[in-house]
C-alpha cells in the first residue's frame, strides 16, 4: 500500500464527505430511540455510497473517454463543482429538524447526494485517474473504505456526536473543511489547465 496516496485520499474524502456533519444530519432524519432502524439505515447508506464511489472511480474515466471527455476537462469542471460545494459549506446554514417518522433515508438523501454526491464521485474519478499502478488503486480503495467505516460509526453514534460537538462545533468544522475543499478545488482546476496547455 502507498501510504502517501492513502493519506492524500483520506484527507480529500474526509473534507468533502464530512462524516461528522453527515452524522448530525443523519441524527435529525431518523427516530432517536429506534436503534435497530438507525443501524440499518446507517449500514445501508454507507454500503451503497462506498460501492458507488469505488465503481464510479474505477469505471468513470473509460465512460468519459467514450463520451469524448478528457480527464483534464473533468479536472477543471470537477474543480469548479467542488469549489461550488465548498462555497456553500462556508456560507450556507443547515437546518436540523428532528423527526419521529420511520422511513428509508439510505438512498436519498444519505447516499445520494450526501455521501456519494457529485463532488465525491468526481473526486473518486480524479483520484483513480492518477493511479497508474494496482498498489495505488488499492490505496485509494482502502481510503474510501476507511472513510465509509468512519462515517458508519459516526452515524450509529450520532446522538453522542451531537452532544459532544453541538451545532456551533459543526458550523466551525464545516466552514474550516470548506476552506480546505476550496483550495483542493483550485488545485484540480490548475492541474487541468496546465495539462491541457501542455498537450496543445
Amino acid at each position: 500500500m502507498d501510504i502517501a496516496v492513502y493519506l492524500n485520499a483520506i484527507i480529500a474524502l474526509f473534507v468533502i464527505i464530512d462524516p461528522i456533519g453527515a452524522a448530525l444530519i443523519f441524527h435529525s432524519l431518523v427516530p432517536p430511540n429506534d436503534v435497530a432502524h438507525r443501524v440499518k439505515m446507517a449500514a445501508k447508506a454507507t454500503v451503497i455510497s462506498a460501492t458507488l464511489l469505488i465503481l464510479f472511480g474505477n469505471f468513470g474515466e473509460p465512460l468519459l473517454h467514450k463520451l469524448g471527455i478528457s480527464i483534464d476537462a473533468l479536472r477543471i469542471s470537477g474543480g469548479i463543482l467542488l469549489f461550488y460545494t465548498a462555497f456553500h459549506m462556508i456560507t450556507k446554514d443547515i437546518e436540523y429538524t428532528n423527526t419521529s417518522e420511520r422511513r428509508d433515508i439510505a438512498v436519498f438523501p444519505m447516499s445520494i447526494p450526501m455521501l456519494a454526491g457529485p463532488g465525491s464521485l468526481t473526486l473518486a474519478i480524479l483520484l483513480y485517474s492518477k493511479a497508474d499502478e494496482s498498489v495505488t488503486q488499492l490505496s485509494i480503495t482502502l481510503a474510501i473504505l476507511t472513510i465509509s467505516v468512519s462515517t458508519l460509526a459516526m452515524m450509529i453514534l450520532s446522538r453522542y456526536v451531537k452532544r459532544v460537538i453541538g451545532r456551533t462545533g459543526d458550523d466551525i468544522l464545516r466552514r474550516f473543511l470548506g476552506v480546505l475543499l476550496a483550495a483542493l478545488a483550485i488545485q484540480f482546476v490548475h492541474d487541468g489547465i496546465v495539462n491541457m496547455s501542455a498537450t496543445m
